[in-house]
């Protein structure tokens, strides 16, 4: 059976170390202190190395991005007439039309912003005779 230490409850090794530890929590260190210093190195670390050890999902993307530049004009409204060489979209044979609109969609969002809405789009061929969507949108 354990005693008590002078009416404490704890034995006073793990109580230093409950105090240690409520210090860390509560940041209760003067600045230039050892343990203010360990505080700090440890948040830097935190910061620098977890982003190589977890995933966060916050990578760009791999795509290099378009390879061909944007045409847009506006189409007397309030929208906009984007053009883009087919070759920098991905729209898989056969893709139903909400798939490539959402295809369409990614593709005109660095010229757009996020706020915008694909209304209709056609294939057409530009002057050296290559394939380009033509994408009517509004935001």
């Amino acid at each position: 059976m354990e005693t008590v230490n002078e009416g404490k409850l704890f034995p006073e090794p793990k109580r230093k170390l409950e105090r240690g530890f409520e210090s860390y929590f509560y940041w209760t260190y003067p600045r230039g202190c050892f343990h203010y210093d360990v505080m700090v190195t440890l948040i830097l670390l935190f910061i620098f190395v977890t982003p190589h050890l977890w995933n966060y999902g916050d990578k760009p993307s791999s795509s290099a991005g378009l390879q061909h530049p944007i045409q847009l004009t506006g189409d007397g409204s309030h929208g906009m007439i984007v053009t883009v060489q087919a070759s920098d979209v991905y729209v898989p044979a056969g893709a139903s039309d909400s798939a490539v609109k959402k295809a369409l969609r990614q593709a005109i969002l660095p010229v757009s912003g996020d706020a915008v809405v694909v209304e209709r789009w056609e294939t057409v061929k530009d002057a050296q005779g290559n394939v380009a969507w033509r994408i009517w949108a509004h935001r």
